[in-house]
Order: structure tokens, then C-alpha cells, then sequence
């Protein structure tokens, strides 16, 4: 019988003794083989392009660029990585983002280490596995519809986000570089698409729900 093939893991979080533990718990484990250590998105990006791992374990809370922000490019950058999401939250919009930002399973630091082992196995051939409070966010997520403001293109997102700042029409317009004709339409479509009347209802629907930043 052929040996287990090696799984290449990084892993990304702020906390060097989480970093430390997860590190101890790879090395009891012949199949898998620690290629790197990173302690926020930035540094993952780049050693991610460096050490060409197999699977990413990535902390989701972590301080600049987030989690499922440093999920989404290590995706785009890198397209065979698989991440595993590995936080202490099971926040649904926490879940949410990380599932959309492409983490193929979603975890929470209480598992068990032979759980964990299984995971990014599961993780190295395409299988997915999903914490049971990771799941019953994606049921309850899934049950209350699309979230409001998903249909919003990337500039109505950078309109809507001007809009939040306070910008008039022709202010939108000139940091945008485009027709005040333009700048107008977007307005419009955002306030439809939001179901709002006006700007200030198209605010307080903007950050009740977190569209922007």
C-alpha cells in the first residue's frame, strides 16, 4: 500500500500562540506538513504565493485585512488552495462571508484535533466540512432570503458608500469622474434596489446592514 500523500497547510492568525498550538498539532501528524506561518492577510498573501500550500488554515477575526477578505484573494491568487476557516465566532454573517469568499469548510477552535486532521484531509480532495453552528447559520440564512443590497454592482457599492459620507450628486460625480447624468442614475438604481424614498433612509439601510465599511 502507498503512503498517504503529504498536505502542504499554512497557517494565518494574529495570535502567535494559536499559530504555536496549531503548529504542535501538525507535526503529530505524518500526513501533514506545516509550510508556513502568517499573522495577518497581507503576509499570507505573500507567503501563500511562496510556499504553494495545499490548505490554508485562516483565522477569521483579524485586524486590517479581515479573514474573508485575505480568503477571497488567496482564492483569486491562488486558485487551487483550499481554505478552512478556523475561528472561536459563529457570527451568520461571519459564516456568510467566508463561504462566499470561497473557504471550503468553516470550523470553530473547540474541535478536536483528529477532527481538525479530518478537515483538511476532507479540504485537500474537494469536501467540505461545516461546524454544526456553521451549518444551522447557512439553513437560517438561506431560510430569510437574499440579504438586502445583494444585487448592488461594484459601483453602485462605491456610490452607496459616497452616499454614506455625504456626498451630493455632482460631489459623487467628480470623485467618480463621470456625467452628473451618471452619477444621478446610480443614485437611483441604489434607492430601488434598497427599497428607500431617499438618501437617508438609503443610509441608515446601508450600515443596519453592513454594506458598506
Amino acid at each position: 500500500m502507498s503512503a498517504a500523500p503529504t498536505i502542504r497547510v499554512m497557517i494565518v492568525d494574529d495570535h502567535p500562540m494559536v499559530r504555536r498550538g496549531l503548529a504542535a498539532f501538525l507535526k503529530v501528524h505524518r500526513d501533514l506538513e506545516l509550510v508556513g506561518e502568517a499573522g495577518d492577510g497581507q503576509e499570507a498573501l505573500r507567503l501563500c504565493e511562496q510556499a504553494q500550500p495545499d490548505v490554508v488554515l485562516m483565522d477569521l477575526m483579524m485586524p486590517g485585512m479581515s479573514g474573508g477578505e485575505t480568503t477571497r484573494a488567496i482564492r483569486e491568487k491562488c486558485p487551487g488552495v483550499r481554505v478552512v476557516a478556523l475561528t472561536s465566532f459563529q457570527d451568520k454573517d461571519l459564516v456568510r462571508e467566508a463561504m462566499e469568499a470561497g473557504a471550503i469548510s468553516y470550523l470553530l477552535k473547540n474541535v478536536t484535533g483528529s477532527e481538525l486532521a479530518e478537515a483538511i484531509r476532507a479540504a485537500h480532495i474537494g469536501r467540505s466540512t461545516l461546524a454544526p453552528e456553521a451549518l444551522q447559520a447557512l439553513v437560517q440564512t438561506a431560510s430569510e432570503g437574499p440579504k438586502i443590497g445583494y444585487d448592488l454592482t461594484s459601483r453602485e457599492q462605491e456610490v452607496l458608500a459616497l452616499i454614506v459620507e455625504g456626498l451630493s450628486n455632482p460631489e459623487i460625480a467628480e470623485r467618480l469622474v463621470v456625467t452628473r447624468s451618471t452619477a444621478k442614475a446610480h443614485v437611483s438604481n441604489i434607492l430601488s434596489k434598497l427599497g428607500v424614498s431617499n438618501r437617508g433612509e438609503a443610509i441608515r439601510v446601508a450600515l443596519e446592514n453592513r454594506l458598506v465599511r
